[in-house]
């Protein structure tokens, strides 16, 4: 091998890294709830999903989503930004009254109603998700996640991450207002 090519070879690695890096520092500030959804302004994807047993309110399915605007939370118990999250989600509720189903994703049912239990029961469904088939077909990256869904059953929005006080006024409520003008 000539003395060119090894010298090439050799600096090969020393240039991935630095392209790497520098691919890092170019989105070091990035905000990532801005994850954008290839289902934003496309229908919700067809699933079923039972009723996480001990909560007291039903699984939902895709014709669920139809009739009226409702926000879909992902969300577990093993999850800590979820118990984070917890206070906002009944905030919105209470702020909005809007329709708020739970995609409880890979959880066992004893935890989901002892997470509930302890920090109260927003939903007006809840659906297992316990394989996080479901959850895939969303395009959920992690929990939680939120998705607002126009009354087609149309994904209008998606928030990524744990909800913030701050977000409901910010994004969640012009993001209903919107799905309800669809």
């Amino acid at each position: 091998m000539s003395k060119p090519l090894r010298l090439l070879l050799a600096l090969l690695p020393l240039v991935a890294l630095v392209a790497l890096l520098g691919v890092f520092a170019l989105n070091i500030n990035r905000d990532p709830s801005l994850i954008q959804s290839v289902l934003i302004d496309k229908p919700a994807p067809q699933f079923t999903l039972p009723a996480v047993e001990g909560t007291g309110v039903p699984g939902f399915d895709t014709a669920a989503l139809a009739g009226e605007v409702t926000v879909v939370n992902v969300f577990a118990s093993w999850c800590i930004p979820c118990r984070d999250e917890h206070p906002v989600l009944e905030a919105l509720k209470a702020q909005t009254g809007v329709r708020l189903f739970g995609m409880n994703q890979k959880d066992a049912a004893e935890n989901a109603v002892a997470f509930l239990t302890e920090l109260g029961n927003p939903y007006d469904a809840i659906g297992a998700d316990a394989n996080g088939r479901t959850s895939i077909d969303w395009g959920v990256y992690g929990v939680p996640e939120t998705f607002i869904v126009d009354a087609k059953g149309v994904i209008r929005f998606k928030h990524v991450g744990p909800l913030e006080m701050d977000d409901i006024a910010k994004e969640i409520i012009p993001a209903i207002e919107k799905a309800k003008q669809s």
